[in-house]
């Protein structure tokens, strides 16, 4: 059952009436979902409630690919005209080749919209400075956050990527109180300013919104980069396909919660299944989207790959979630799965013994791993006795996530570093 957590109780028969109407005009205007719909036997016309979206089939990335493959540019779930669209963004999965997604003018409005009540849930106010640290390019990062922070009223200040050194410039210059980029990124520009011989702290930041990657909510990442740049670090989420950013956390929440509005329809399934899950406190499950009043490329019932963990509940009763990691980038050691993020994880809570920068180093393409799982971990300022930190981290891998692990700990510096998503795992050889 899809319960009024993600859909708040007073939107809840206002999300029903406009998704009964996008539903029904949807087959004449995406050949992709009348063949989907016809396929599988079902009238989306006949949509009830929130929770007859179950009998409805789920849309997969691999499927939109095919779609763009049989009818470019933008595919058979187009829905509207290109004339129509105003921008293109792109997401580039595991290919390597962009799946594109276009927007209308009212789409680019609802996205604003949604990204902006995510930041002003992550903390963002008119009078910030935000110091961008991500590429105003195909990647919805990019463009719809500048959009978002504008609307705000916030001083945007789009630096991008590989220009750390006029960030550090616009830092000493231009009064940012805010930073906005992938965890790894945050990382990286701490480690550059470092390398320069200055403290973080000195810049005078007071927030970080972290996004576009897994591990932004990782407590441990978190407690590190706020002692590093003495800044509270709050963490979005969301989906090239759907939209930028969907959830946000509130400072102190433990968890981000679903600030899409009536825009979108949040399910949280078993993965294996397919099955509904109830988001209550300690479920886990991937996230799938349903597009509410999307104009251009509208998705029903989309599978994300996101694994999330629901870490509890707000004051109001909305969930609050993490995102343990995708279901794309999890490994299967012995029938147990488990994501690089986590192991990642394990090792930030060891600083300053370690740095928190590890790599899985796997023998051949996954998921299927046979143990023990190698993984590099880079050492810290003050790594101690590094035989016991190996033994430690081996047995903390063990105790925690249940699969054997061999440690091989390397110098600072020695791992893949990037200033937008971390590789976490490598194909060795």
């Amino acid at each position: 059952m899809i319960k009024p957590g993600f859909v708040a109780a007073e939107d809840r028969e206002t999300v029903t009436a406009m998704l009964r109407a996008q539903l029904a005009g949807l087959p004449a205007r995406s050949p992709f979902y009348a063949d989907l719909f016809a396929g599988h036997g079902v009238d989306p016309s006949a949509l009830v409630s929130l929770d007859d979206l179950r009998k409805l089939p789920f849309t997969d990335k691999q499927l939109l690919r095919d779609s763009q493959a049989d009818s470019p540019p933008l595919g058979r779930h187009a829905g509207v005209d290109m004339v129509d669209v105003i921008r293109v963004h792109a997401s580039t999965g595991t290919t390597g080749k962009p799946s594109w997604v276009g927007v209308t003018r009212r789409d680019a409005e609802a996205w604003t919209e949604m990204v902006a009540r995510a930041f002003m849930t992550m903390g963002a106010r008119r009078e910030d400075v935000v110091l961008h640290g991500s590429g105003l390019t195909l990647f919805v990062g990019g463009l719809p956050i500048r959009d978002a922070l504008e609307h705000i009223g916030c001083t945007m200040v789009p630096i991008g990527t590989g220009a750390s050194d006029k960030a550090v410039q616009a830092l000493e210059s231009l009064g940012v109180t805010a930073l906005h980029a992938t965890p790894s990124y945050v990382r990286y520009l701490a480690e550059y300013v470092r390398k320069l011989g200055r403290d973080p702290k000195e810049f005078g930041i007071t927030k970080i919104f972290v996004g576009g990657e897994p591990g932004g909510g990782e407590p441990a990442f978190q407690q590190r980069m706020e002692r590093e740049w003495g800044a509270r670090v709050t963490e979005g989420l969301g989906n090239a396909d759907m939209a930028p950013v969907l959830f946000g956390e509130p400072p102190g929440a433990g968890g981000m919660r679903f600030t899409g509005g009536r825009h979108v329809v949040v399910e949280l399934i078993d993965p294996d299944t397919g099955e509904p899950i109830d988001p209550e406190p300690g479920a886990t499950g991937e996230l799938v989207y349903t597009s509410v009043d999307r104009e251009c490329c509208p998705l029903v019932r989309f599978r994300t790959r996101d694994r999330v963990l629901v870490a509890g509940l707000a004051d109001d009763g909305a969930p609050l979630i993490r995102c343990v990691g995708r279901t794309d980038d999890m490994l299967i050691v012995l029938g147990v799965n488990v994501f690089p993020t986590a192991i990642r994880d394990l090792a930030q809570t060891l600083h300053p013994r370690t740095n928190g920068v590890v790599q899985v180093v796997l023998p051949g393409p996954g998921p299927r791993v046979e143990p023990p799982l190698r993984v590099d971990v880079e050492l810290g300022e003050d790594p101690g006795d590094q035989e016991r930190l190996r033994q430690e981290i081996e047995e903390l891998i063990r105790s925690r996530l249940t699969v054997r692990a061999t440690v091989v700990l390397v110098p600072p510096g020695s791992l893949e570093r990037t200033e937008m998503k971390s590789r976490l795992t490598r194909v060795s050889g």
